[in-house]
């Protein structure tokens, strides 16, 4: 039976899930059955990944147990350790470190779906704070028990106490791309898991998919956009020449939303409490302005079009406010995307099939073989 072709898999229904909805015409996001704004900018990280593995959020027993047990997870196997340094020495991007170490968290752990999804996320800051120290010339810490999962990665990456205020910063943004449908890394990973292979697998290839720049890689250059127009003045100039030689401006439009990002509306709003009190205010302002001419031009130069900012031009603004460096942005994304990792794949192992789609041959056909070989094999 032949079936028609959609290029990309556009709007093709690969899953069914309880997980997230994406509706990009109504530019709305669902996580677990709440709304993306009123989700992220109150739960603690561990309430969200409870959400998305069994359903509901957790009791208050339930979630001690829950933040007890991801926090005694957090040590890395000496191998692993070792290998984080020698990746550092040979000065590798951050993606790449997390990749190749997480193939390793199997070594010396319990064997189950479960017992993967668990290490996999209390593991996650450790490994991309142990790396950033090591390409630094530090020492990697010590993995404390005492810290919630947010406060944990900002002390990985930083040493010493977390305010509260930086906390609930990353906390937001954790919660608010924790999960986001069958993106190209969750459908990696579903695929994966599909076969009945292991979680740690299955992870390690979605990591794989989300270094790529079309996927993960991102919120830095819309910053760069930023920091290169440095002045309100020059904004429009430099977006018009950007237009002109048809680059795309980064932070602006999203393949699926046709309406803004709702996850841009949340991270807008942490965006602006964090900077009220903390960060670069003269930064704050000009990416704001930069935003309103960005967004004033578009409507001009493509009329039809709904390029409405993104995620990912203020995820770049709350990140670098609370002190990431850009390099990490894409590993931080993945800290977040791993919670949403997991419960698919656990989704799928529970109730999905072998995932297995058809292609379409264009190539040639009735060729006959002939040997160029002299005498016989």
């Amino acid at each position: 039976m032949r079936t028609e072709k959609q290029s990309g898999l556009e709007g093709v229904v690969a899953a069914s899930t309880r997980l997230s909805r994406v509706d990009g015409e109504a530019g709305q996001l669902i996580l677990a059955g709440y709304a993306v704004e009123e989700i992220a900018p109150r739960a603690r990280f561990e309430e969200m990944v409870h959400l998305l593995w069994y359903g509901r959020l957790p009791d208050a027993g339930e979630l001690k147990k829950l933040t007890a047990d991801l926090s005694s997870r957090r040590g890395l196997p000496v191998p692993t350790l070792a290998l984080l340094r020698e990746a550092a020495q040979n000065s590798l991007p951050a993606m790449d470190a997390l990749r190749m170490a997480v193939g390793t968290l199997r070594l010396g752990r319990p064997e189950s779906p479960e017992e993967d999804a668990r290490t996999l996320i209390a593991s996650f800051p450790t490994i991309v704070g142990a790396f950033w120290r090591l390409r630094n010339s530090l020492e990697p810490l010590q993995p404390r028990r005492d810290l919630t999962h947010v406060e944990y990665c900002l002390y990985q990456i930083f040493g010493g106490e977390v305010g509260k205020q930086r906390a609930r910063g990353l906390a937001t943004y954790l919660n608010t791309v924790c999960d986001h449908g069958l993106n190209a890394s969750t459908f990696a990973a579903r695929v994966i898991v599909s076969t009945h292979s292991d979680l740690i697998s299955a992870v390690t290839g979605a990591i794989g998919a989300l270094k790529g720049p079309l996927h993960g890689g991102a919120p830095g250059p819309a910053l760069d956009m930023v920091f290169e127009i440095g002045t309100p003045e020059r904004a429009e100039e430099v977006i018009l020449s950007k237009l002109a030689r048809g680059e795309r401006l980064m932070g602006f439009g999203h393949r699926i939303y046709r309406a803004r990002d709702p996850r841009a509306d949340v991270l807008a709003a942490e965006a602006e409490r964090f900077y009220a009190t903390a960060g670069d205010r003269d930064l704050y302002a000009l990416a704001r302005g930069v935003e309103r001419v960005a967004l004033r031009v578009l409507a001009e130069r493509k009329p039809g079009r709904r390029l409405d900012t993104n995620v990912e031009f203020y995820t770049a603004l709350l990140l670098h406010g609370l002190g990431i460096p850009k390099e990490l942005f894409t590993s931080t994304f993945a800290i977040a995307r791993v919670a949403g990792w997991t419960a698919h794949c656990l989704e799928q192992l529970r109730d999905g099939r072998l995932i297995r789609p058809e292609s379409e041959y264009i190539g040639p056909v009735g060729l006959r073989f002939e040997s160029s070989a002299a005498g016989p094999n």
